[in-house]
């Protein structure tokens, strides 16, 4: 359980602080990185835990529901977010407002914060109580593609809200943040289940949840297209090898 807090908590504290190291970037390797993250959530979505979940002995008409439900919920979020969680940093400048107050740039900054933080907290939960998915359901494959997810999107945060906010160092609380997000849903979501508030059949649906909104972001970084509309050969081959990632960890770990 540590294991879980640490990589939760560590990975997009430490991914967002490179922004001390790494200027804000769109060029290609960053995209492919990108490309790559969402290969393997969207094939360790698709391989093991909707086939997991399917397996589980609650009404599957209810599953298939509540993962189209989080796919919709995250469109609703990126409303909010303008796609910072699957790693796309866009820096506007504001024709005529560019000097405008500080408040209302801490209020976006902190509406951005909010939206990003119900995402991360949904992930965190969906490595709480692993019981209730049966022995075959491997939480260190779900970890490792929430870890690969949220590494990006830590540094595509900073590097917003710096430019935003005019400054690295006032966006740190706000990196903080979002790296407790995910460390609180797994909390909460455990105890809640320990006390049996939300029990097996609550997990199991909050697991369908997110996996929805797993498809959603994994969907929209692999499958997007370029600016220009062409085929690319690299991002297909670094999708493929993501995909490839994530059936050896369900099929030969």
């Amino acid at each position: 359980m540590a294991l879980k807090y640490a990589v939760l908590f560590l990975t997009p504290l430490l991914s967002g602080l490179l922004v001390y190291l790494i200027p804000a970037t769109r060029n290609s390797n960053f995209r492919l990185l990108l490309v790559f993250a969402g290969s393997y959530l969207f094939g360790i979505t698709v391989i093991h835990i909707l086939p997991e979940l399917y397996h589980q002995p609650v009404g599957m008409e209810l599953i298939g529901l509540f993962v189209l439900a989080g796919f919709f919920l995250q469109q609703v979020l990126e409303y909010f977010t303008s796609g910072i969680e699957h790693g796309h940093i866009h820096l506007q400048h504001e024709h005529g407002q560019q000097h405008q107050a500080h408040h209302h740039r801490q209020v976006s900054a902190i509406v951005l914060l909010t939206a990003l933080c119900l995402h991360a907290f949904l992930e965190g939960a969906m490595l709480a109580q692993p019981v209730h998915m049966g022995p075959h359901y491997d939480m260190n494959a779900i970890l490792l593609g929430i870890a690969l997810h949220r590494a990006p999107a830590a540094f595509a945060l900073m590097t917003v809200l710096a430019f935003q906010l005019g400054s690295k160092k006032e966006a740190i609380p706000y990196l903080v943040g979002f790296s407790l997000a995910a460390p609180l849903g797994l909390f909460i979501s455990s105890y809640l289940s320990e006390i049996e508030i939300l029990g097996s059949e609550g997990m199991i649906y909050l697991y369908a949840l997110v996996s929805g909104n797993f498809l959603h972001i994994s969907t929209t970084i692999v499958f997007e297209s370029s600016p220009d509309h062409k085929f690319n050969a690299r991002k297909l081959a670094v999708a493929i090898v993501g995909a490839l990632l994530a059936v050896a960890v369900e099929y030969m770990l």
